[in-house]
């Protein structure tokens, strides 16, 4: 049995049932992890747009509260905007054993001074960011750079030739969250 349990929150313009979210779940299922896809507010009540940091940071805690961690450490993530949200909730205070960052959103595109950052002082957990090359949210050497402000481990994995849809990738994506969430466990141990 393993030792962890993951929430998985979508992009902003999706839901739960993101592609590459499924792919991880299923992946993570395969482990015996027990996973957990949230929706925001926002898509609950059929909007397009997202709500406010506050309401979604308090959706990713209301979602932890309501999980049977059965005693298991907590890793949190998503997919661009809900891996941010659930790192931004982990900085707060939210207890976890980890960060799973898919497409981490580090600035909007066209601007690299709004950067995304301010709270990854405050991460002192294992963090994996999968990100592509080709990134208009960050590049290879924006995000390294931004990361190294983060006192827990950090792994970055690179898909080659990829945007921030990493379109086709699920795969790949799933297979590596699973080989780092296996490499967290037996840690944990």
């Amino acid at each position: 049995m393993t030792n962890l349990a993951l929430l998985l929150a979508p992009g902003a313009g999706a839901d739960r049932n993101q592609s590459a979210l499924v792919a991880v779940d299923e992946a993570a299922r395969t482990l015996g992890v027990p996973v957990v896809r949230m929706d925001f507010p926002y898509r609950k009540a059929g909007r397009r747009a997202p709500d406010r940091a506050p309401v979604l940071l308090g959706a990713v805690r209301d979602e932890v509260a309501g999980m049977d961690l059965a005693g298991r450490g907590l890793v949190l993530g998503g997919r661009s905007m809900g891996g941010r949200i659930c790192s931004m909730a982990v900085a707060d205070g939210l207890g976890s054993a980890g960060l799973v960052l898919i497409s981490y959103p580090l600035h909007p595109p066209g601007k690299p001074d709004k950067l995304r950052t301010e709270h990854f002082a405050a991460l002192g957990v294992p963090c994996l960011f999968v990100s592509g090359t080709r990134d208009a949210f960050g590049t290879r050497a924006e995000l390294e750079a931004a990361t190294a402000a983060i006192p827990g481990p950090v792994t970055h994995e690179w898909i080659e030739g990829k945007d921030h849809s990493l379109r086709g990738c699920d795969a790949a994506v799933a297979a590596t969250v699973a080989g780092w969430l296996s490499r967290l466990d037996s840690a944990q141990e």
